[in-house]
Order: structure tokens, then sequence, then C-alpha cells
């Protein structure tokens, strides 16, 4: 398939068929990349025992810093390249190209360069205790040479997708996460260098994977590439960048400070094995929600493609599908965790102890988990369309305006049961908030479309 074709497709053929084909690769890509992620998880609580499941978990909000300074540049680039090539400026999304790539390097070295300095600070703030610091220490030291070149392979997959190439986006993380697979094992067990091996594994995988992703960009053949003269750095082309992808990087900076503050709430009420669970928690979830984003990452070109061609109706049918699919994986995912939460937390320990403790937090925490799926892609349609300040409202509710207050509350009502029940009620407030913004914005497209229809 040629360039046009690429681009013609997403403004002509079925919407169903597109987020198909849009959707299935970045499914199978980010669910790949996340299982490998859950299988380093379960060699290391096998292997080296619950403190290091634990200072696996302090780890979590710190890695979500990189995660948010990658996709506040690849998230809005990605936007932005769908919604200017639906506009036929192609030229444009080069240049969005060559300033993304500067940025990104850009603001990895800086925070790899503060988590260094400060890193046992950081991770005593995120709830870190004398058991599961030095776990968590040797994991992040040695993962922040790779977090450079991870948020490279994240951050212009996205990009990759956006410009009709989802298939090969979906590759290029295939490829990460099997060389990961083969790594960790041997780092971890045939090396016997623990947790660090876990790192070292996903500095070399995500750093091929990087690679691959780069190359793509720099071939000429490829829907937009890197050109001389695009890398000068623009205002006019990275605030509408920063403004989209300040949503999800907003979301993780928020998911940082909350872990930080659940991770506390929990050692304070459960000690080192509540921490524990709420890794398992954590990996659990995070399973559930990589279905949705891969299904929202399918959705962003052809929402983002048709909001700058002006086809709203195409627009509509593409959220509703979404949202359909979305919805069903979170009830599949709530029903496991509560037809069977021991036998999920059995695969990452055999203690008891840890056992009973996870079994109740996937149990209290999913009942509602169903309707997040919804929330979600309602949050990735406000990014895809543009809709910074919608988007970023949609991005702080559920874990700012309701979970937080909740966590500060519950559990000096119930203990460590306080924190589980925090989470259901949150998803059901924020999935309201989310509900009502959406039919704001469906009312105006309608208006929209009533106009066009009127003019022809």
């Amino acid at each position: 398939m040629d360039k046009i074709e690429r681009l013609n497709e997403l403004g002509t053929a079925p919407e169903g068929k597109l987020l198909w084909k849009y959707s299935i690769p970045a499914v199978v890509g980010i669910v790949v990349m996340s299982i490998y992620n859950i299988i380093d998880r379960i060699f290391i609580g096998q292997g080296v025992g619950p403190d290091a499941i634990a200072g696996l978990a302090i780890t979590f909000p710190v890695m979500n810093v990189s995660t948010a300074f990658g996709v506040l540049i690849g998230v809005g680039a990605a936007a932005r390249s769908s919604i200017v090539l639906g506009q036929g400026r192609r030229d444009k999304a080069e240049v969005i190209l060559g300033n993304s790539f500067v940025m990104t390097l850009l603001l990895a070295t800086f925070y790899i360069a503060m988590l260094g300095i400060f890193i046992d600070p950081i991770l005593r703030l995120f709830g870190a205790s004398d058991a599961s610091l030095p776990y968590a220490r040797d994991f992040m030291l040695y993962l922040l040479p790779g977090m450079l070149v991870i948020n490279v392979c994240y951050s212009f997959n996205n990009v990759m997708r956006a410009t009709g190439y989802p298939t090969k986006a979906m590759v290029t993380m295939f490829i990460g996460a099997g060389l990961n697979v083969i790594l960790a094992p041997i780092f971890i067990f045939g090396l016997g260098w623990g947790i660090k091996g876990a790192a070292i594994a996903t500095d070399i995988s995500m750093g091929v994977s990087a690679l691959f992703v780069v190359a793509h960009f720099i071939n000429r053949k490829s829907m937009i590439h890197f050109k001389r003269g695009t890398f000068r750095l623009r205002k006019d082309v990275l605030l509408p960048i920063v403004a989209i992808g300040s949503a999800p990087c907003i979301v993780n900076t928020a998911g940082c400070l909350v872990n930080a503050f659940i991770n506390n709430t929990v050692y304070k009420y459960g000690g080192d094995d509540g921490v524990a669970a709420i890794g398992i928690f954590t990996t659990i979830i995070q399973l559930q929600v990589t279905f949705v984003i891969g299904v929202c990452q399918g959705m962003q070109p052809i929402v983002g493609y048709n909001y700058g061609a002006k086809k709203f109706d195409r627009l509509k049918r593409t959220f509703w599908l979404a949202a359909l699919v979305s919805t069903i994986v979170c009830t599949l995912g709530v029903a496991a965790c509560q037809v069977c939460p021991r036998l999920i937390s059995r695969m990452f320990t055999v203690d008891a102890g840890l056992l009973d403790v996870s079994e109740n937090a996937l149990r209290m925490s999913t009942w509602m988990f169903w309707m997040a799926g919804f929330q979600i892609v309602i949050t990735n349609f406000f990014q895809a369309i543009g809709a910074a300040g919608k988007s970023v409202l949609m991005s702080l509710t559920r874990q700012v305006f309701f979970l937080l207050p909740m966590l500060f509350i519950f559990p000096r009502w119930w203990n460590l049961d306080g924190v589980w029940v925090s989470f259901p009620l949150s998803d059901f407030a924020a999935t309201v908030v989310s509900a009502v913004l959406i039919a704001i914005e469906f009312r105006h497209i309608n208006r929209l479309l009533t106009q066009q229809r009127l003019a022809h």
C-alpha cells in the first residue's frame, strides 16, 4: 500500500474494519509488552521473594515518571500528526516528528539525571521500607540508562501507528518483548543477577526496539520521515503537542503521587505484604488497561484524521465501537478477579500471608472496574481531537479528584479494606463525570453535522 492509499483509507474505509486493523496490532503489541512485564514479576516473586515484589511495587510510580515524560511528547505528536495528515499537510507532520524527537531526548536526559541523583529519597517518598529499599534501588539504578531508549521506543511507536503503520508498530514491540522474555530468566536465574538482571534485560530489549523505530523514520519511503531542518525547535509546533500530551502526562504524574500515597497508606495498615499486594493488584489491572489502551491507540488515528477532515459521522461511529469493545474487555477482567483471585495471586507468590492479602485486594478493588474502559476511551477521544483541556480534566477526575480523597478518609474507618474499597468507588464517580462530558461534546458535534447537511 502506498502513502496516499494509507491516508485515504482512514477517511473512506468502514470504521469497524479500520478499528480492527489499527487496534489489533496495537493491542497485541502492548499486551505482549505487559505480559513480559508480568513474567518479569513472576520470575522475581518466585525466584527472589516477597520483599523483592514489594521493592518492585515501589518502582512502579517512579517508572511512571518516565512514562509521563514520554507520553507528553509521544501522544501529542501522534495526535497532531493524525490531525494535520487529515488536513493534507504532510510537511507539517514531518516538522512535528523532528521537533518531537529532539524534545524526547532533552526531557529524558533531564529526568534520568534527577532520578539518578535523588534515587534513595525518591524511593523512600514512594513507600520503600528498610526491607524493600535495596531491591527497589537495585532495579532502578540498572534501569535508568535504558529509560531514554524506552521513551524513544514507546513515543515514536505511537507516531508510527498514527501515520499508517499499525502492523509495523506491533512488530517493533514484539521484538523488544520477545528478546526480554529470553534474556530475563538468563540474567535473573542463569547469571544469578536477581532483580537487577530484570532491569538489564529491559534495557537491552528496549534498545533494540528503539533502533527499529528510529530506522523506520530514517527511511524515506515511510509516510513521514526525518528531514533536515525539522529538528529546530519551534514554539508553534511544540505548544499544541504539549497541550494534547499534557493529559496523559498529568495522569501518569498524578499516578506517581497517588501511588506514593497508596504505598505509604498500605504500609501503615498492612506492612510489606500490603505493599506487595498492591504490586500484584497493579500488575493485573495494568494488563486489563493495556487491552483498552491498545483499542484507544487504534481509535486515535481514525478519530484524529476524520476530525481534521471534518467527517464527524465516522468519528462518532469509531468512538462507540471502541467504547463497546473496551467495556467488554474490562468486564471479563473483573469476572476473573472476582471468581479466582487466589489463583491469580498464586502466579506471583506462594507466601500464605501475601496470598490472603492479595486475594482480598483483588476481590474488593475491582468490582466496579468494568466501567473503566468507557472512561479511558473518552479521555483518549478528547486527546485524539486535540481537546486538551477536557482531556486534562478527564485525566484528573479518577485519581486526583476522587481516589486521593477516598484514600485519605476510608482507611481511617476500615483500615486496609478502606484502601481497597476506594478503587471501585472512584471508578464509579469518574465514569459519571465522563458520561456527562462526552454527552456535551457529542451535542456540539451533532450541531456541526446538522450545519454540514444544511450546507449541502
